[in-house]
């Protein structure tokens, strides 16, 4: 139904119930997945950076309930009353860069990397609520974890990892992409372009670090569960924080569910061409991994059904959103600008697409209600949602379509 590039695994006790590879590592190429390719993983990453951070914790050489600028670098100071556990659990109220309106998206996200103009830029502002009041998802709390983590270690992030994680759980296959090395049996990123498979747009994975870049793949991605479920590398006391669970069900780079009178930990990632989602039931010895290098499928929902159909839940097949037929002027209504080289609405040979990347991506959406409208190649729960505002403005994500 959808063109889903990638692996997915389920082991239950140690027996894989349910593992395949679909799709290209290499349209280019003709290179097919499999189950030891590796992936990028996004935002999985951030539970190995909070697992690094509770390592110096074990060490004693931070506390993580004092101030986070005691283990920042002398150069790159932020609000006193932000504690390493703020970051860990993004309550640190700091200001959240991704966003449309500010230019790192599409901008300096594809330029040469400078960590004081990244940190100076982007991550030292003021904050936008006070430390310890509001759950925010936020990448800068981790970008600074991992500043901490080598301020602190006199190891670089990379070789932290590396020393204490990867190496010691026998990982070799996981490692942090700086954008530069050639990572052996790594899958290439794919988006759809108008109705053809490109590579993802380009994006320097050194402004991921501490949040993203981690490659990795299944049988590595096990081993790190089996350290989580044995309770390896870190003390008791360690592990307790680590797991402890703050706003919004948020752990240390976990999140955290009670689901079918058990726990369930996981975290899930999307990026340009990444999909990937990791679910984790401790007590009954249940590891699923997602992982995509492409946007084709959603997840959260593949992740949720696999864990209901194991615990005997009737799950009703995927289907996609029915099509509503527009003409052409009632589509063209809503092309436009919204926010300029960022959110641009175009009809391209009878249809509908959502541009980016000052129109050099072309995602197609087709209509499915009155200014309702989904992704054709993606499986999209909630529809994007194009209207008039009070005033009789065209709106799309808050943006107001320009008259011009």
């Amino acid at each position: 139904m959808w063109d889903f590039f990638g692996v997915i695994q389920v082991i239950k006790k140690g027996e894989a119930l349910f593992e395949n590879a679909y799709g290209y590592a290499s349209i280019e190429f003709g290179i097919k997945n499999n189950m030891s390719s590796r992936f990028s993983i996004a935002s999985i990453s951030k539970q190995f950076t909070a697992f690094a951070i509770m390592l110096l914790y074990d060490k004693k050489m931070l506390d993580i309930d004092k101030p986070a600028n005691l283990y920042l670098p002398a150069d790159m100071k932020i609000d006193e009353s932000i504690t390493v556990h703020h970051l860990l659990s993004h309550t640190s109220g700091l200001n959240n860069f991704t966003n449309f309106e500010d230019d790192f998206f599409a901008g300096d996200n594809r330029m040469n990397y400078s960590r004081d103009y990244f940190f100076q830029k982007y991550i030292n502002k003021k904050p936008t609520k006070p430390a310890g009041t509001i759950f925010d998802y936020n990448n800068s709390n981790y970008n600074l974890l991992a500043w901490i983590i080598e301020n602190v270690s006199g190891e670089t992030y990379d070789d932290f990892l590396r020393n204490h994680i990867f190496l010691p759980l026998h990982m070799m296959n996981s490692e942090v992409d700086d954008g530069c090395k050639p990572i052996k049996n790594r899958s290439c990123n794919y988006v759809k372009d108008l109705d053809e498979m490109i590579k993802s747009p380009y994006f320097n994975e050194k402004f991921s670090i501490g949040a993203g870049a981690i490659v990795s793949n299944c049988e590595d991605l096990y081993k790190w569960y089996t350290c989580l479920r044995d309770r390896k590398l870190l003390s008791e006391k360690g592990y307790t924080r680590f797991f402890n669970v703050n706003q919004n069900n948020y752990c240390y780079g976990l999140e955290h569910q009670q689901v079918y009178g058990t726990d369930k930990y996981s975290h899930g990632g999307d990026h340009l061409g990444i999909s990937t989602y990791m679910q984790s039931f401790f007590d009954e010895d249940i590891c699923i991994i997602i992982l995509s290098n492409n946007e084709a499928i959603n997840q959260y929902r593949l992740g949720n059904a696999i864990s209901d159909i194991l615990h005997h839940i009737e799950v009703a097949a995927p289907t996609k959103h029915q099509e509503v037929s527009m003409n052409e002027s009632q589509l063209q209504q809503y092309c436009g600008t919204y926010l300029k080289d960022k959110i641009e609405i175009e009809f391209i040979n009878n249809k509908l697409y959502f541009t980016r990347f000052s129109s050099n991506l072309h995602i197609e959406i087709y209509p499915v209600g009155e200014g309702k409208f989904v992704r054709r190649y993606f499986d999209q729960i909630n529809p994007y949602s194009i209207v008039e505002n009070e005033k009789g403005e065209m709106t799309f994500w808050g943006f107001i379509k320009d008259p011009l």
